[in-house]
């Protein structure tokens, strides 16, 4: 068995079980804690909306995940911690963000949805064409590590656009361009049955397990978009109407007590060992 060198060892987990558990809770938490800002303390669906709301939750968001991606980028190893607190911050930037561009700019769910995808598309394409490769096991420099933040940011806000747009009643005031009135629920099990198929095709395919891992990790995104628009959206809108900043520390409790029980190590291969196909 090959001696695992540290300096191949990437700045981000190993992609288990536990990673997709708590990324799925990190993105729902995404939701009700950049909707606790926007909606509820900035009152942008109220009648006493503040004219910038999702402007203003977006500088806020954006700033932190700016300060947490500068210390993640600065960290000798991998902290499970700080990782997972930046993958907050990027969903929930990524919420505020979404919300403004297809809500306050007026580009509407399908037109932010298909910008955004545009983005993640495109933000990948560089990436390799950097470093010819996208494998998490990589991210274990500077400069790979900004790409792996852009890409991650990008897929956060699009998965924002592409829940909405899945989910909102087509009569919704902010469904500009048009939406498919799937409904939360509905909305969630579309995601949760591509996330299905992704890992069916993983397990008995010898499709590109990178490809398959970045499609996955976007799944994840508007899955908890979703999850979370349920948990605190109005009855009259489909939601089951709860306190947003409570379910925000709830999530946050569990995310945390999950960090803490399941295993975290970070990813990586065997020092010249061939990497994992891209």
């Amino acid at each position: 068995m090959q001696r695992i060198d540290s300096s191949t060892l990437s700045k981000v987990p190993a992609v288990t079980l536990g990673f997709w558990i708590i990324k799925i809770l990190a993105t729902t938490l995404g939701e009700t804690a950049g909707d606790s800002v926007t909606m509820s303390w900035l009152g942008e669906t109220t009648a006493d909306a503040n004219p910038n709301g999702y402007l203003i939750g977006t500088g806020i968001f954006f700033s932190l995940l700016v300060v947490l991606v500068a210390i993640q980028i600065v960290a000798k190893r991998f902290n499970p911690l700080l990782y997972w607190a930046t993958i907050i911050a990027s969903t929930t930037a990524g919420t505020t963000l979404a919300d403004f561009a297809t809500r306050s700019i007026g580009i509407g769910y399908a037109g932010g949805s298909a910008l955004l995808l545009s983005l993640v598309v495109l933000s990948l394409g560089i990436w390799y064409w950097s470093e010819r490769s996208i494998s998490v096991d990589t991210v274990n420099t500077p400069r790979v590590e900004a790409f792996y933040w852009v890409t991650i940011t990008f897929s956060q806000t699009l998965g924002t656009a592409l829940g909405d747009w899945m989910a909102a009643s087509p009569s919704d005031p902010a469904a500009t361009t048009g939406a498919l009135g799937l409904g939360y629920l509905g909305g969630a099990a579309v995601f949760g049955v591509a996330l299905a198929v992704t890992a069916a095709l993983y397990f008995w395919t010898t499709i590109s397990r990178v490809m398959l891992f970045w499609i996955a990790f976007i799944l994840t995104r508007p899955l908890g978009a979703t999850v979370g628009d349920f948990l605190d959206k109005p009855l009259d809108h489909g939601g089951l109407a709860l306190s947003r900043p409570l379910a925000s520390a709830i999530l946050a409790a569990l995310i945390l007590v999950l960090i803490l029980v399941i295993p975290q190590r970070p990813s990586g291969r065997a020092h010249g060992a061939p990497a994992e196909a891209s």
